[in-house]
Formats: structure tokens, sequence, C-alpha cells
């Protein structure tokens, strides 16, 4: 058994996530800011937690993830104020690294996004531009901490099904990047059980390959 926090825990990837973990029989925490959301998080099988990260100490971060082997961060400002986009998407994400260190944790899975980078190439007048430079700096932090980090680049997401069918590090994106939430989830689930995923930036999008044979043939085994 597995000791997994989720912090974002009440969004669409998270939810999926923790009804996959805890049917695996991993103990899973959900962190979320608001108090009606935990009969929803309970309902995954998961541990709810109240955390209200954007305005966290690391401290306070600290204390939340303390026991666990392992941290998802899948949350987000999901779009408004830029203000509000760099305090969770940045600047709260680094402080749950560095709290996720204090705490002893070992592993840091991030979901991330398709093409995030400092070259994303968002220009400032699009509203995606808060996010875009948000997460490049959230990422670049990660690859410079000492955690055993992985970051997830789904493409762009949709509530359709996910039939566990993926294309790892696609090449040509010019006929879409789509990706099933649900798929993303089960690419968190075998990423965690892949100690080669460690240390690798993983993009992907719906493919035709089953994950668990598109996940070996790009990073071998």
């Amino acid at each position: 058994m597995t000791r997994i926090a989720i912090i974002g825990g009440h969004g669409k990837v998270a939810m999926e996530l923790s009804r996959l973990l805890t049917a695996d029989g991993h103990e899973v925490t959900s962190v979320i800011r608001k108090a009606e959301q935990q009969d929803d998080v309970a309902g995954t099988g998961a541990t709810p937690a109240l955390l209200d990260i954007e305005h966290a100490t690391t401290a306070e971060m600290t204390g939340a993830l303390r026991g666990h082997d392992v941290v998802v961060f899948s949350a987000g400002a999901g779009g408004g104020s830029p203000e509000r986009t760099y305090a969770v998407d940045r600047d709260a994400a680094i402080r749950s690294m560095d709290a996720a260190v204090d705490a002893g944790v070992k592993r840091y899975l991030m979901v991330s996004y398709m093409g995030a980078g400092e070259d994303h190439g968002v220009p400032e007048d699009n509203s995606f531009f808060a996010y875009a430079e948000s997460k490049a700096a959230a990422d670049s932090y990660l690859r410079g901490t000492k955690l055993g980090w992985t970051i997830l680049g789904p493409g762009s997401l949709t509530d359709g099904p996910g039939n566990g069918r993926i294309e790892v590090n696609p090449a040509d994106t010019s006929d879409g990047n789509s990706t099933a939430r649900n798929n993303v989830a089960l690419v968190a689930v075998a990423v965690l059980a892949r100690p080669s995923t460690v240390g690798r930036t993983i993009e992907f999008r719906d493919g035709d390959m089953p994950l668990g044979e598109a996940l070996g043939g790009a990073l071998g085994g």
C-alpha cells in the first residue's frame, strides 16, 4: 500500500485518479479547498483534507503532506485573474514541492500540459499566458528538486471516455491533441508504478496503443 496525497483533489482528473488508486488498495488523501467538496471526494474512497493551498504556508503544507509516500499536484486556479493563476499554479505549486521535501516525501507527480515550458510561445495578450508562465516556472522548479519527479503533459482535456489507449510524445499534433481526463488518470496510475518514469516529462494524447505498451516503448520499459 502506498500513501498518496492528491493536491486539487476535487478536480475531474483527481477524482478519477482517487477512484483508481483506492480500488488498487492505496491510501489516498485528497487535499481540497472547500468543505462542501468533502462528500464528493470521500465517495471516491479518498480521505478529504481541507487546506487552501493558495494561502497556506510551506509549513502548513508540510504538515498536510507528512506521512505520505507520493504527492500528485493536480490543482489549478481554473482561469480567472492572472494574479490567482500565478498564486495557485506557480507559487502554491512550488511551495508544495518544498513542503514535500520537508515532509520526507520521495515521489512527486505534476499534472502539467502538452507544450509547457519557457518556450511555450503564448503571447502576453492571450488569456492563457499566465497559466503557461506559471506551469513553465513550476515545472522548471520541480526538475531542480531532489524529489523523484515526473511531469505529465496531456493534450487538450476532454470528458470523453478514457479507453487506456494513448500516443506518447507525439511528433505531430496538427490533427489534434485531445486527451480524455480518464486517460490522464490511467496514465498517472501507470507512471506511479514505473520507476523508469522518474526524472521524465511525458507528453501524450489519446491514441491507438495500450498505455502500458506506449509508455514502455517511449521510455524503455
